[in-house]
């Protein structure tokens, strides 16, 4: 069966220091009230994540890793940022409570939202759901990404949230930055990515709200599919060009099956699933787009991007900080990951 927004990994109450945690939120959560049980979410190689039932309900609290970290990883503050100016709007967000900046509370900083009830697909394939399900929850995962895209970030008070121009120029400076701060060996293959990349940069289609890592398990979604309740993991999130956003959501169709959100090699027709051409076609519709091009560039930098990813996992892993039992297999593919990124380049006329 699909994770549900209650797969926990057990008692997580040791890690942090539930007394001084539980005296701060009832002084900044109205209704706040103690004891409290703490229990870590499944999955994830950024921000770990609690399930914190307290006496008045159930909430959810996400922080920073412990320890030494990148300038610009790990943004709880950007997250609660953006999940205060979307939730009014009615964007599918969980509603926000409190930030706090304060490391004393608990050695890192953190926020807490609502729990969101629902099922977290974590295998694009969709197996527990009819081909007619299917349809619908990928219609509503394209929707809901083209509604993003659509909200005036001015309107929703974000106009600062982020530079609107150059962005895939900033993009690529940053994730080789990233790459390079996280460095455990060299590739020469993401050598070569390094000098292609900003010598090919793609014009800007638009500026726009870009979740940054929009995907199938970053989302809860309605049991039975039919539609997205609320998309998570907001860490990367800025103003820049919606093509980013889409072109990585696109990856699930190029990214071999892996039980994961990978979708290539499978029949797409027989189980439901829009082919890569309907997604683009759907999308262009509900953003008034007429085409999309250069998509193997985009698919390029994409794995660049997840390559610095990898690259800062295998780092805090070296480093006994790695916040997921998967990290070592993420740190693993990294090779592959180059490889993958350097054919889309190739294909782009590398």
């Amino acid at each position: 069966m699909p994770a549900s927004t209650n797969s926990v990994t057990g008692a997580a109450t040791a890690e942090l220091d539930a007394a001084a945690l539980t005296a701060w939120l009832e002084q900044h959560v109205a209704g706040f009230r103690g004891p409290i049980a703490l229990s870590k979410f499944e999955g994830g190689q950024s921000n770990p994540t609690y399930r914190l039932d307290a006496a008045n309900g159930t909430y959810v609290l996400r922080r920073k890793p412990f320890g030494i970290l990148l300038a610009s990883a790990h943004a709880v503050e950007r997250e609660y940022r953006v999940l205060t100016a979307l939730h009014p709007l009615g964007f599918p967000v969980p509603r926000v409570f409190a930030l706090c900046e304060d490391q004393a509370v608990i050695g890192s900083a953190f926020y807490l939202m609502a729990l969101v009830e629902g099922a977290n697909f974590t295998d694009g394939a969709l197996p527990y759901l009819t081909k007619s399900a299917r349809t619908v929850a990928y219609h509503d995962m394209i929707d809901t990404l083209a509604a993003l895209h659509r909200i005036d970030p001015q309107a929703a008070g974000l106009s600062t949230f982020g530079r609107p121009g150059n962005f895939f120029e900033r993009q690529v400076a940053r994730w080789i930055k990233q790459y390079r701060a996280s460095e455990t060996d060299r590739i020469e293959v993401a050598e070569r990515l390094i000098v292609w990349l900003p010598a090919t940069l793609p014009p800007q289609t638009g500026v726009a709200i870009v979740h940054g890592d929009y995907r199938i398990d970053n989302l809860i979604m309605a049991r039975s599919g039919e539609r997205v309740l609320a998309v998570l993991d907001w860490e990367l999130s800025t103003l820049g060009d919606p093509l980013s956003d889409f072109s990585y959501f696109l990856m699930n169709w190029v990214t071999p099956l892996d039980g994961r959100a990978g979708l290539l090699g499978l029949d797409l027709d027989r189980l439901g699933i829009p082919t890569l051409e309907r997604v683009v076609a759907r999308y262009c519709e509900k953003t008034s787009r007429d085409a999309i091009q250069d998509l193997d560039w985009y698919f390029a930098f994409n794995l660049f991007r997840l390559l610095g990813i990898a690259q800062g996992v295998k780092k805090r892993l070296m480093d006994g900080n790695a916040s997921s039992a998967r990290a070592g297999e993420l740190a693993g593919r990294l090779p592959q990951i180059a490889a993958q990124a350097w054919r889309f380049a190739e294909r782009a006329g590398a």
